[in-house]
């Protein structure tokens, strides 16, 4: 058994990693996976082509990436200006920004992983004008672009898309994030991130893909048991700065991690999937590293790493496996998908 802490430069926290507790007893809930393939078109998507959505706008009949303003936005330019005063310390402001939802495609079945290094490429590309238009507006301080995915992290529609935030607030990681990197590049002359892709390549037994600008790899650090980094290799603070020979690199980076995450299990693989960018509120981030992170919920085909008294009443991860060997089960997953190797 070994006990050990790691510390997480980014978020500025320790991972207590002990293994040995992936094996402990288990009589609590667990995941199934029922193996049933969504079909390309549901009637009653409010995703898919042609169909209504919740606000009674009709999609049109979109034949690659589709945005739209979010119908259930979490923040709005018309929130209220008039809030009532909180008592003491309390305070309060409008939730003021935008919320859109991206639509990778409009087959209902066809997952990120699933798409082909062009289309992924053109994502990007979307991603790219969204956090320059978003990121312009004076009132907007960060935009966050994520995706949930699958029922394991509470997703409401399975067809393939992702959300983006753009707020009047930085949001509390990023914040973190920023600071952290700020100041080691004020006290050491050097980007935090690129220390950290320096430490992982001596070490290399981490990394998942590597190409000519981009590199993925499973984080000494890491708090979930499959939680992966994609990042360029040359430090650009947001999606945006990527050239169009990075982006195409980051986009095969990308879809090779999604398709070993798929290949593993031989299931849609879940996860939450943040993209890491600087705020847009007008500091100084030269030390900002832009990258995708990978937060999969799950340590076992069909058990969830839940986050209890450590993670929800402490603030600390406790790693219940270890980071190398969840590398090296990556790392051996085959290359091509599954579905296309039958």
């Amino acid at each position: 058994m070994v006990w050990e802490e790691r510390w997480h430069p980014l978020r500025e926290e320790w991972v207590i990693v002990a293994a040995h507790r992936q094996n402990r007893p288990w009589s609590g809930g667990t995941v199934e996976h029922t193996g049933e393939e969504e079909p390309a078109y549901v009637p009653d998507c409010y995703l898919c082509p042609g169909n209504l959505r919740v606000s009674g706008e009709r999609n049109p009949d979109y034949a690659s990436t589709f945005v739209f303003d979010n119908d259930m936005p979490c923040a709005s330019p018309d929130a209220p200006r008039d809030l009532e005063k909180p008592p003491g310390i309390y305070r309060n402001m409008p939730a003021e920004g935008l919320a859109r939802v991206v639509c990778y495609s409009p087959n209902h079945s066809l997952t990120l992983a699933e798409l082909e290094v062009p289309q992924v490429d053109e994502l990007l590309a979307v991603w790219q004008e969204q956090y320059r238009e978003l990121g312009s507006r004076p009132e907007v301080k960060h935009v966050l672009i994520f995706e949930n995915k699958g029922e394991a992290v509470g997703v409401s529609n399975p067809h393939p898309h992702c959300q983006i935030y753009a707020t009047n607030f930085v949001f509390k990681t990023i914040e973190t994030e920023a600071r952290a990197s700020q100041r080691h590049l004020k006290e050491t002359g050097r980007v935090l991130f690129q220390d950290i892709l320096a430490a992982e390549r001596e070490d290399g037994q981490r990394i998942i893909y590597e190409n000519e600008r981009a590199i993925a790899f499973l984080p000494y650090f890491a708090r979930y048991a499959y939680e992966v980094y994609v990042a360029p290799k040359q430090t650009r603070p947001s999606i945006a700065a990527l050239t169009d020979e990075e982006r195409r690199d980051f986009a095969e980076a990308l879809r090779a991690v999604l398709i070993k995450f798929d290949n593993l299990w031989r299931v849609p693989f879940p996860y939450v999937m943040p993209l890491h960018q600087a705020p847009t509120d007008g500091g100084d981030y030269r030390g900002f590293h832009f990258h995708v992170e990978f937060h999969p919920p799950l340590r076992r085909p069909n058990l969830l790493k839940y986050l209890a008294g450590p993670e929800i009443g402490g603030g600390n991860f406790l790693s219940d496996t270890s980071p190398e060997e969840k590398a090296a089960e990556l790392q051996a997953a085959a290359d091509v998908h599954y579905k296309k190797a039958r």
